[in-house]
């Protein structure tokens, strides 16, 4: 499975811990940043938003809080990003919302914890029937 993994500066540890641990198993495009250096959440909430709509592919976004990349990504029409804290609401995430874009705290988790969280995310499908006209209404005008 191809997954696009983005941070902050806040998150740039987890986000590597992460790469390093997912990429064994999936071709993972890390979308920046570099280093633990001060950085614009916003910039890579657009990066990876924009190569989720560009491309048949999962997304893990990440900030210290885990909040201000699940705002950005969720301004575009196309992406589900969800704030999952526990892996039972990354694995609801998947099943009920069809979320493309996984987005994680990483100040509030432990390595083990966000493994966990991941996995549950990656491992779960859309389950479509009475979800999938609720995920069809979030992209609606109407």
């Amino acid at each position: 499975m191809k997954i696009y993994i983005t941070s902050d500066h806040a998150a740039f540890d987890q986000k590597e811990m992460l790469k390093k641990y997912l990429s064994s198993n999936h071709e993972v495009v890390d979308l920046g940043t570099e280093s633990d250096e001060r950085v614009d959440y916003p910039d890579f909430g657009k990066k990876i938003a924009s190569a989720i709509l560009n491309d048949d592919a999962k997304g893990i976004a990440l900030c210290g809080s885990g909040i201000g990349i699940s705002i950005q990504v969720n301004r575009y029409k196309g992406i589900r990003g969800a704030l999952c804290s526990t892996p039972e609401l990354a694995k609801l995430s998947r099943q009920h919302n069809d979320a493309n874009i996984l987005c994680l705290a990483g100040r509030f988790h432990s390595d083990q914890e966000l493994k966990e969280i991941t996995d549950a995310y990656l491992k779960s499908e859309f389950e479509g029937g009475r979800h999938e006209n609720r995920v069809n209404k979030l992209d609606s005008d109407k």
